[in-house]
């Protein structure tokens, strides 16, 4: 059986807890055997490559040097990562060794909770097949994004909330390589009431088995 770590934590405003609770279900209902943990530390555990998925949910916060160094490192040798949001693209902001890994940085949400759309730029792609454009009610991202990104949906900045990135098109999902693991993100799902959209839950639960080795 396929072994998936839950690490939830940081900051309480994303309903962490409410949150790895969802996933865990998902993977669960997938044949995964589902391990949570609430404290960086367990990405220090020597036992880390042996899992086939992590997911962190952990906005903000700190990690140690020796924990994402055993995190990428894992990831480097075939152990997949996904997430979404800022549990997983607003995390630890002072290790760039964990954004480089992730592909992406959030910065900025103008406007804070607004409406705006989300374009499928690769239907052809597994994770994407069968889901149209669709519009979103929740922070907009606005992220700094690694080029080498594999880019599956965007959204574009009406520049209402801020007129110097208006027609900016951003990246929503991506998945990407790390060494030989494989890194899946969503920037949808700022709240535990976001896993009621489908399009949201289909492509975040799609995504995990994508990375998932």
């Amino acid at each position: 059986m396929r072994e998936a770590l839950i690490v939830w934590g940081g900051w309480s405003g994303h309903e962490p807890e409410q949150c790895a609770g969802i996933i865990a279900s998902m993977l669960e209902e997938d044949g995964f055997k589902v391990r949570m943990e609430t404290s960086t530390r367990a990405f220090a555990d020597p036992n880390l490559a042996q899992l086939s998925l992590i997911v962190p949910i952990y906005t903000m916060s700190k990690i140690e040097k020796d924990e994402v160094a055993n995190l990428s490192r894992a990831v480097r040798e075939g152990v997949g990562l996904a997430g979404y949001h800022g549990g997983m693209g607003d995390a630890f902001r002072e290790a760039v060794e964990y954004q480089f890994m992730c592909g992406g940085q959030w910065v900025a949400h103008p406007g804070n909770i607004i409406d705006y759309r989300v374009n499928v730029t690769r239907p052809d792609d597994p994770i994407m097949q069968g889901i149209q454009d669709f519009d979103y009610h929740s922070e907009q991202y606005y992220m700094h994004v690694d080029p080498s990104n594999e880019v599956l949906a965007t959204t574009t900045f009406s520049g209402e909330h801020a007129p110097w990135i208006e027609g900016v098109v951003m990246p929503v999902v991506w998945k990407r390589r790390h060494g030989q693991g494989r890194v899946f993100y969503s920037s949808l799902g700022h709240v535990a009431k976001e896993f009621e959209v489908p399009a949201m839950r289909t492509i975040l639960r799609r995504g995990m088995l994508w990375a998932a080795r």
